[in-house]
């Protein structure tokens, strides 16, 4: 592996590092405050134990306050979701956290990486662009709201090599 892979990014008291088992709960708490519908802890605790699945924690100082996790198939990826906690949000964090995983997709051989975001989800796009993601197709009715009205997915693509 190439040695700026083996170096997380760490800024300020911010540490981008692997998730583990025991960050199920963290990771769980987080996702249900930033989703519609929130993965529990044995959802977090089956992906973990995956060994096709890439997950990261964002940690500053001692408490977890986002993640990024992917499901590796051959050379391709896809993150499954990412977030942060609200109170984190806005600093550039996630920014960091979304370049880091792929990087260290790139080093187990990804070349490209796929992702669904909603499509009226203005911040989670302006990251995915930033990163360099583009558009490559929309699913129309996939999400849908609290109240049930359907909203529509944009499927986004990057390469890594």
């Amino acid at each position: 592996m190439m040695a700026w892979l083996s170096e997380l990014w760490s800024g300020g008291d911010a540490a981008v590092e692997p998730a583990s088992l025991r960050d199920a709960p963290a990771l769980a708490r987080i996702h249900g405050a930033s989703f519609h519908r929130g993965w529990g802890e044995s959802e977090f605790e089956s992906l973990l134990t995956e060994r096709n699945t890439l997950a990261h924690r964002l940690r500053m100082g001692r408490k977890i306050v986002g993640f990024s996790v992917s499901r590796i198939a051959a050379d391709e990826a896809e993150i499954l979701s990412i977030a942060l906690a609200q109170s984190h949000r806005g600093r550039g964090l996630s920014h960091n956290l979304l370049l880091t995983h792929l990087g260290h997709l790139a080093g187990r051989g990804v070349r490209t990486v796929f992702l669904e975001v909603e499509e009226n989800n203005p911040p989670a796009r302006r990251l995915y662009e930033r990163a360099g993601f583009a558009v490559v197709g929309r699913r129309e009715r996939y999400y849908r709201q609290d109240g049930g009205e359907p909203l529509n997915a944009l499927l986004m693509r990057r390469d890594l090599s």
